[in-house]
């Protein structure tokens, strides 16, 4: 045990106090003039820093292909994200789920209330059953939901969960899937806020992955009219001082005035007022940044602009105002104000119609719907958001603290092509700075990175992709749940410490010994069927396949005295469980730390599982979980 914690610890110093140069040391390829030469960088090494950058690992020979392709051929076809993906498709062809329009999940996956509600309402339950029968009253629900065709509302997140998997192990179209977490990140929503939850599966594949290659405008505008948004940034509740009030009597007569009553989530019926949580996030950290110039009186008046912003009611939400929108048509709709487009509705009738002045720019009285469109075009083209989104994506892509100059670069012309993100992109990948030597390997990878990697990196093969997502949530990211808008940090020091590293390697020897239930490797398979004759020679070879175009002397010498210990898995293990945090999986309730290693899981269960050596799964187990393979 204290081997392994001085092992871990022993990780952190060399991840942290290295110097940087051994820490983590358009349309076509036309624009494209890769200067990797003058880093002193061979063809395949730049290729591999490409393949580290904007793809989730590269599979066994994809370096030496990308290299005879031509790095810049390559980048053109990542850029244009059209590559074919049958295999991928097919694989999602299992996920019904993930088709289903927001209305429909709101209909097929109700929250447990909304069921409870439902059941007792139609006589099939008895609401007191739960104090004094709680199986009785489980059992009951779950035959209600079965006879009405109803799932539970984690299947929904399951099946999205491993969408998310797959798509970063399987799909052709690597760097779109990239930066699709990239903005999902930054324009984050959390699972963990219930209004929003069911929500999210389709504002990422709506409103985030379609626009992640596309014009930033778009995507912001897209982000403030989703339903996930509306609800996590409660901009959906917020109405305007001079927006007229209306009585809970019912109106005899049904107008467009009903939705004063309007979509809100049960049990908030009456929640009225200015509410400023998004227009201060979308400066804060969706445009402007927390430097970007803006005042608290810039905040007030943008979310006075952006009162009436909600969604269109549908399912459980909306009560009367479903009622009285669906019996007004779109022209009707249109001369009163209102402004629907598919899930999102501007509600004239919740709009602060005075007049305002954000950032010195006046906003006339009566600009209704589109004073809102003007404001998120004008905080999409200012300066400071080009500063802070291109100095986000240049820390996402090429270092923790990337050069002011390249900085610079990208955001001259994120301005001149109005927040073009692949012609960013384009100028970032086109600089000296992304190349130089200081930049490659200087990134963390963060678990789920690590894992994909990892996958991608020994060609296995997924059959439940849900069992790396325990592990990635083990080690410390639990994708869709972070519940800060902030989204996860993008730095290595939010990564690292004593127990995801051991975490980590635990994963690593979990991965190659079979221990994950769905994901086989053959680990043979790397190296034409044969397995090196003795420990020592297996490291040095897996060490090149693993870790390709690196030099393997330090991690040779670092991990040589693991190799011939056979307790080594249940030390790492019993270490691992001592100083991981302990969270319960909130889909399955299943115990998320996976931290039990029995005494069945020894040397000859690793071997029958998956076929490979218990020799050579620990070997490629300690590279998987060395400080070498962390980064990226």
């Amino acid at each position: 045990m204290k081997t392994m914690m001085r092992y871990a610890n022993g990780i952190i110093a060399a991840l942290l106090i290295m110097p940087l140069a051994a820490f983590f040391t358009a349309k076509d390829a036309n624009s494209l003039r890769f200067p990797y030469v003058a880093a002193h960088l061979t063809k395949n090494e730049a290729a591999a820093h490409l393949l580290s950058r904007f793809t989730y690992g590269a599979t066994p020979g994809e370096i030496e292909k990308v290299a005879n392709e031509g790095l810049e051929n390559w980048f053109a076809k990542q850029l244009e994200a059209r590559l074919p993906d049958d295999s991928l498709s097919a694989l999602l062809n299992n996920y019904d789920a993930l088709k289903l329009s927001n209305a429909e999940v709101l209909k097929q996956y109700p929250k447990n209330g909304q069921v409870l509600r439902m059941a007792v309402k139609d006589g099939s339950l008895n609401k007191d059953s739960v104090k004094t029968d709680r199986k009785g009253y489980r059992d009951s629900l779950a035959a209600y939901m079965e006879k009405n065709g109803l799932k539970p509302e984690r299947e929904l997140f399951r099946q999205f969960i491993n969408q998310k998997v797959l798509r970063a192990t399987c799909t052709n179209n690597q760097l779109q899937e990239v930066m699709t977490s990239f903005w999902f990140n930054h324009f984050n929503v959390s699972i963990t806020k219930g209004n929003c939850a069911q929500f999210v599966p389709a504002y990422e594949r709506d409103v985030i992955r379609p626009n992640a290659l596309g014009n930033f405008g778009d995507l912001l505008l897209a982000t403030a009219k989703a339903p996930a948004m509306l609800y996590y940034l409660d901009n959906f509740s917020s109405v305007g001082e001079k927006a007229p009030r209306m009585t809970n009597q019912r109106p005899k007569r049904m107008s467009a005035d009903t939705t004063a009553m309007m979509v809100r989530p049960p049990k908030k019926k009456n929640n009225r007022g200015l509410n400023e949580n998004y227009a201060r996030e979308v400066m804060e950290l969706h445009t402007l940044g927390v430097d970007g110039g803006y005042t608290q009186k810039d905040v007030t008046e943008a979310a006075r602009i952006l009162t009436g912003w909600t969604i269109y009611p549908f399912g459980q939400y909306g009560g009367q105002a479903k009622n009285a929108l669906t019996n007004l048509s779109e022209d009707q709709l249109q001369k009163r104000g209102f402004v629907h487009e598919g899930d999102f509705l501007f509600a004239a009738n919740k709009h602060d119609d005075a007049a305002k002045v954000v950032l010195g720019k006046k906003f006339k009285a009566g600009g209704g719907y589109e004073e809102g469109v003007e404001l998120l075009e004008m905080l999409a083209h200012h300066p400071s958001t080009a500063k802070f989104i291109s100095r986000k994506l240049a820390v996402r892509f090429v270092s923790d603290n990337p050069p002011q100059t390249l900085v610079d670069k990208m955001a001259k012309t994120f301005l001149s092509t109005n927040g073009n993100i692949k012609q960013v992109l384009t100028t970032m990948v086109n600089a000296p700075e992304f190349w130089a030597k200081d930049a490659v390997r200087e990134k963390t990878k963060s678990p789920f990175e690590l894992a994909i990697s990892a996958v991608r990196g020994l060609d296995a093969t997924v059959t439940q992709p849900y069992q790396l997502y325990n592990w990635i949530n083990k080690m410390g990211e639990k994708a869709y749940y972070y519940q800060a808008p902030t989204g996860f940090p993008d730095k290595g020091q939010f990564w690292i410490n004593t127990g995801s590293l051991l975490s980590r390697m635990n994963f690593g020897l979990a991965l190659t010994s079979g221990r994950i239930p769905g994901v086989k490797v053959n680990l043979k398979a790397l190296n034409n069927n044969h397995e090196p004759e003795s420990a020592k020679a297996a490291l040095a070879t897996y060490c090149k396949l693993i870790l390709p175009e690196r030099d393997p002397a330090a991690t040779i010498k670092r991990l040589t005295p693991l190799l011939n210990d056979p307790q080594l898995v249940t030390k790492v293990n019993n270490a691992s469980a001592k100083v991981a945090p302990k969270t319960t999986d909130a889909i399955t309730g299943a115990d998320s730390t996976i931290r039990r290693e029995t005494k069945k899981q020894n040397q000859a269960v690793m071997q029958a599982s998956n076929g490979n050596s218990a020799m050579l799964a620990q070997v490629a187990g300690i590279i998987i979980g060395s400080p070498e393979y962390q980064r990226r």
